[in-house]
């Protein structure tokens, strides 16, 4: 009898890196909150450590949720559970994720709709990874009126090469530009409902209306802060992700 496929730890670490710490636009394997992965047969359990005891249960569950959703998605794992450990909510998001229970169920007191809070925290990373986006585009030479123009079509991301052709003046010429910034902003921009079409614009405000090419400016200053403060929290986590790392060990 042929043995059952089962999915290599290669595998199970590039799903889980696809999910990201919602509050901070960075995925839960760059931030080291996995803590132990097993795998048996098709079945992969996974334990995640936030940087406190105390962090957002609603921020919890869209990690835990999202890691089970990515690891069941691969064609060799059946079952996928996911153990929150050393969290105050521990219990609570432990049996809510592994049963399939809604967030509202387990939560009968959350102030705010889990998709509410999701799509908030979206739209925050999509307006920062707006700012570098554009920020590239600026030093490539654009000007704001092109910036504001620009649609998906007009992006080309090169294959093997980490450089992306931006076409102006209705394709008569390019220019190369970073591939990276682009690529992420396009990413949480389809993520967010910003770009779906080839002629959707690429950039909004940050309450997802056109930008005029006069605002561009202003728009990047309330980017900017918006990146600044997911960056700020960051440090903070990272800070407290140490301390707490250095206790258990």
């Amino acid at each position: 009898m042929a043995a059952t496929a089962q999915p290599t730890t290669d595998d199970v670490r590039a799903r889980l890196a696809a999910v990201d710490d919602p509050e901070l636009d960075e995925s839960i394997v760059d931030l080291e909150y996995v803590h132990d992965l097993t795998i048996d047969g098709s079945e992969v359990l996974v334990t995640l450590v936030l940087p406190t005891a105390w962090c957002s249960p609603a921020f919890a569950w869209m990690m835990a949720t999202g890691a089970r959703d990515e690891l069941e998605g691969l064609p060799t794992v059946t079952t996928a559970t996911i153990t929150l450990d050393d969290h105050m909510h521990a219990r609570e998001i432990n049996r809510g994720v592994n049963e399939r229970l809604a967030f509202e169920t387990v939560f009968e007191d959350a102030e705010d709709d889990i998709e509410a809070v999701r799509r908030t925290l979206a739209e925050k990373a999509r307006v920062s990874r707006q700012y570098r986006a554009v920020d590239v585009l600026l030093d490539a030479g654009l000007d704001a009126d092109q910036v504001v123009a620009l649609t998906r079509a007009d992006i080309d991301f090169e294959d093997e090469t980490d450089e992306a052709l931006v076409y102006l003046a209705d394709d008569a010429f390019a220019v190369c530009v970073p591939a990276d910034p682009l690529a992420d902003h396009l990413e949480k921009a389809a993520e967010t409902g910003l770009v779906r079409e080839p002629t959707d614009r690429l950039f909004a405000t940050v309450e997802a209306d056109p930008i005029a090419a006069d605002d561009l400016a202003h728009e990047q200053r309330r980017a900017r802060l918006t990146g600044a403060t997911i960056s700020g929290q960051g440090t903070i986590c990272e800070g407290l992700d140490r301390a707490r790392k250095l206790k258990r060990d």
